[in-house]
């Protein structure tokens, strides 16, 4: 049969014609590319004469900036919100420089990926594709089952995961940072 006709009847696999697939041919889903907005480009466009920018005003002129955090004049975010000392503690100023992060295992990952009597450790975990940021304490959670007695060794455990850990007859070790 001929590489360019397609001899196949309704329901029948068609064959994959040679070269119709490969790195020319590759192009992205449809929709989920736009095309870049060209301001200033006719009335009919939607964006002419003032280009999106209004009638004059600062926002109106050339090199004109927003300001980062700037919301109209209406009280700012960092205003608005309470005051709260402390650097560390998770109440202070509740932005993100400020939060404590950790890394969530549940028991159930435990259960999934060590077998009985291992000692699980947050570089055990990373090898098995749990908590895979280093720099990050991993605090173990307990959703989940655990029927195997495991040494756990993490930064932090839930009062669940403690039980259950403990119950399967293993034993959390606390690690301080």
């Amino acid at each position: 049969m001929p590489e360019g006709k397609d001899r196949s009847g309704p329901g029948e696999a068609r064959p994959l014609a040679l070269g119709r697939i490969g790195l020319h041919s590759l192009k992205p889903a449809p929709g989920s590319r736009r095309p870049r907005k060209r301001v200033g480009r006719g009335e009919g466009s939607g964006f002419g004469k003032t280009s999106g920018r209004g009638h004059k005003g600062a926002g109106a002129r050339a090199g004109a900036k927003k300001k980062v955090g700037f919301e109209g004049g209406q009280n700012p975010i960092h205003m608005r919100m309470r005051k709260l000392r402390g650097p560390t503690k998770k109440t202070s100023m509740p932005f993100e420089k400020f939060r404590t992060h950790t890394q969530p295992v549940n028991v159930a990952d435990l259960e999934a990926r060590f077998d009985a009597g291992a000692e699980v450790s947050p570089d055990a975990m990373r090898v098995n594709g749990l908590a895979t940021r280093r720099a990050v304490p991993v605090k173990v959670l307990g959703r989940g089952e655990l029927s195997k007695a495991l040494t756990v060794q993490a930064h932090g455990f839930s009062g669940t995961a403690r039980e259950k850990i403990e119950a399967a007859g293993g034993t959390c070790v606390l690690i301080e940072k």
